[in-house]
């Protein structure tokens, strides 16, 4: 248990946030995958629908993984 409060706090430090900022920053990603994710089901059934949603979003992904480095 201690080993893992131990990298919790220094992947938090790492990030530069807290625990709810962090958490709150991973769950807006979560958020963007699963509406990421239903486009891909639709287009995977039509294709000429959301020809660019994720292409158009990989940019966006990446910034907000570096959001604190």
């Amino acid at each position: 248990m201690k080993l893992l409060l131990e990298r919790t706090r220094k992947h938090l430090e790492d990030q530069n946030e807290t625990y709810f900022q962090h958490m709150w920053g991973a769950w807006k990603i979560v958020y963007l995958l699963k509406i990421l994710e239903l486009k891909c089901l639709v287009h995977s059934v039509c294709p000429f629908l959301y020809t660019k949603a994720v292409s158009e979003k990989i940019d966006c992904l990446q910034k907000m993984t570096k959001r604190s480095k």
